[in-house]
C-alpha cells in the first residue's frame, strides 16, 4: 500500500494541500486501512484482506477529493503566493540585514571608537570575528532566503512561476543593497549606518552590480533547479 499512498501524497501536494495536513491525513488513512485489513482477516479473508481493505477505504479520486475540496487545508503558498514568495522573503531579508547592520554599528562603536569608518581598518581577535559575523549574515542572507524559497516550492510541488519571481526579486534586492556609514562632525555624535538601494554602481563600476546579482541568483536558485531536474528525470525514467 506504500505506492498508492505515495501517489495520493503527490497528488495532494500538487493540488495545493499544506504538507502538514497531508501528513496527518495519510497517517489517519494508514490507521483506518489497518483496521479494515484486520476486519477482513477476522472474517476469514486473509488472502485478499489488503486488497479488500483498500477497496473499502475508497478510490484514489475519492480520497484525494475529500481533502482538495476543502479550502481550509490549502497551503498559503496557494492561497497567497504573492505574499509567500514576495513579501515574506523581503521581510526575512530585511530582518537579517538589520542584524548585520547592528553588528557593524555596535562593532564600530565598541572596537573602533576613534575610526572615521569601520571599513578598511585592520582588526584582530574578537573584533575580527565580530565584524566577520555581521559580514557573513549580510552577504549570506539573500542566498539563504533563496534556499528557503526553493525548499518551500519543492515541499509544495509548485510550478516554477512564483518561486522564480521570488528568487529574482531576492537577487535584485540583494545585488542592489549598499551599506553607507557616516560619522558626525561633533565628537559625541552618534555614528550612522544605513542601507540604500541603487542601480548606479552597475554603471559606475562596470558589470560588478549585475554580476553580483547574477551570482546571488545562481547560488540561491541552485537547490531548486536541482530538485526540478530530479523531478523531470524521475518522470521520464
Amino acid at each position: 500500500m506504500a505506492k498508492p499512498f505515495h501517489e495520493l501524497r503527490e497528488r495532494l501536494l500538487r493540488a495545493g494541500i499544506a504538507p502538514r495536513h497531508v501528513r496527518r491525513y495519510l497517517a489517519e488513512l494508514a490507521d483506518h486501512l489497518a483496521d479494515l485489513r484486520a476486519e477482513e482477516e477476522r472474517a476469514g479473508r486473509s488472502a485478499d484482506a489488503e486488497s479488500a481493505a483498500f477497496i473499502r477505504l475508497g478510490t484514489m479520486d475519492q480520497l484525494a477529493n475529500a481533502m482538495i475540496e476543502q479550502r481550509r487545508f490549502q497551503s498559503w503558498c496557494v492561497r497567497a503566493p504573492w505574499a509567500m514568495f514576495g513579501l515574506v522573503p523581503l521581510l526575512l531579508l530585511a530582518a537579517a540585514w538589520f542584524v548585520a547592520l547592528f553588528i557593524l554599528w555596535s562593532g564600530w562603536n565598541i572596537f573602533l571608537p576613534g575610526a572615521e569608518t569601520p571599513f578598511g581598518v585592520r582588526v584582530h581577535g574578537v573584533a575580527n570575528l565580530y565584524f566577520q559575523l555581521g559580514r557573513s549574515i549580510y552577504l549570506g542572507a539573500p542566498i539563504f532566503v533563496g534556499w528557503g524559497i526553493g525548499l518551500l516550492a519543492a515541499r509544495q510541488r509548485l510550478k516554477a512561476l512564483w518561486p522564480a519571481l521570488g528568487l529574482i526579486l531576492t537577487a535584485l534586492i540583494g545585488g542592489a543593497g549598499q551599506v553607507h556609514v557616516s560619522r558626525p562632525i561633533v565628537a559625541v555624535g552618534l555614528r550612522h549606518v544605513t542601507l540604500g538601494f541603487t542601480l548606479a554602481p552597475s554603471v559606475q563600476r562596470g558589470p560588478y552590480g549585475l554580476l553580483h546579482t547574477l551570482m546571488i541568483l545562481s547560488i540561491a536558485a541552485l537547490p531548486y533547479l536541482i530538485w526540478r531536474l530530479h523531478q523531470a528525470y524521475s518522470r521520464s525514467a
